[in-house]
C-alpha cells in the first residue's frame, strides 16, 4: 500500500514538472514578456480656433509641436506660449515649416472663439484646438497628459497640467520634448532638429 501511495505521488510530481517545463518552453521570449511603452500620440477629434473640425490626419506632412493648457492659466501657459513664440520667432521662414498646436484641456471655458481671441496675443503659427470633455479626455489619453481640475474657494476652477512640448515628426511619430523653461537655445536647436527630421 505505501509502495502504491509512493508511486502516485511520484506519477503526480511528474506530470506537474512535465506541465511546468511545457509551460516555461512556450513562454514568449524576455523583450516580448516586457511590455512595450505605450505609445505617445494617435487619432483625436477636435475643432480649431475658427469652428473647423480637425484630427491628427490634418497635421501630418509637416513636423508636430504640440502644448496642453487652458487659456486661464495664470502663469505656466502664457509664459510657455510666449517662449513659443520667441523660439518661432528665431526660427524665421523654418516656422512655417511646422505645425503648431496649442490644445485646451478646459471643454468648459475654451470655445474656439475664446481660443482664437487668446492666441492673437502669440505668434501667429500657434493654432488652437478645443473640444467637448470626451474628445479632449480621448487626445490627453493618447498623448499621455495629465490634467486635473482643481475647484477654487471662491466656486471657480483651474486645472493642474503636464507642462512639457511634445515635438512629433511629420507623420505624427513621437520624438521628444522641450521642458517647461528649457533654455532658448536648446529649444530652438530641437526644433531645428525637428524639421530636418532629426532626432535630438
Amino acid at each position: 500500500m505505501r509502495s502504491r501511495l509512493g508511486f502516485v505521488i511520484a506519477s503526480l510530481i511528474a506530470v506537474q514538472l512535465v506541465a511546468a517545463a511545457i509551460a516555461w518552453l512556450t513562454l514568449p521570449p524576455l523583450a516580448q514578456k516586457t511590455a512595450a511603452p505605450a505609445p505617445i500620440g494617435g487619432a483625436f477629434e477636435l475643432t480649431d480656433q475658427d469652428g473647423r473640425r480637425v484630427t491628427e490626419k490634418d497635421l501630418v506632412g509637416k513636423p508636430i509641436v504640440i502644448f496642453f493648457g487652458f487659456t486661464y492659466c495664470p502663469d505656466i501657459c502664457p509664459s510657455t506660449l510666449l517662449e513659443l513664440s520667441n523660439w518661432l520667432k528665431a526660427l524665421d521662414t523654418d516656422a512655417d515649416k511646422l505645425n503648431v498646436v496649442f490644445i485646451s484641456v478646459d471643454s468648459e471655458r475654451d470655445t474656439p472663439e475664446q481660443l482664437k481671441l487668446y492666441l492673437s496675443s502669440f505668434d501667429p503659427h500657434i493654432r488652437g484646438f478645443t473640444g467637448n470633455e470626451e474628445q479632449i479626455k480621448k487626445v490627453t489619453e493618447v498623448y499621455r497628459v495629465y490634467y486635473k481640475r482643481i475647484a477654487q474657494a471662491d466656486g471657480g476652477y483651474t486645472y493642474d497640467h503636464s507642462a512639457m512640448i511634445y515635438l512629433m515628426d511629420k507623420v505624427g511619430r513621437y520624438v521628444g520634448v522641450i521642458t517647461y523653461q528649457e533654455p532658448a537655445a536648446t529649444a530652438v536647436a530641437k526644433l531645428r532638429d525637428l524639421i530636418v527630421g532629426r532626432r535630438s
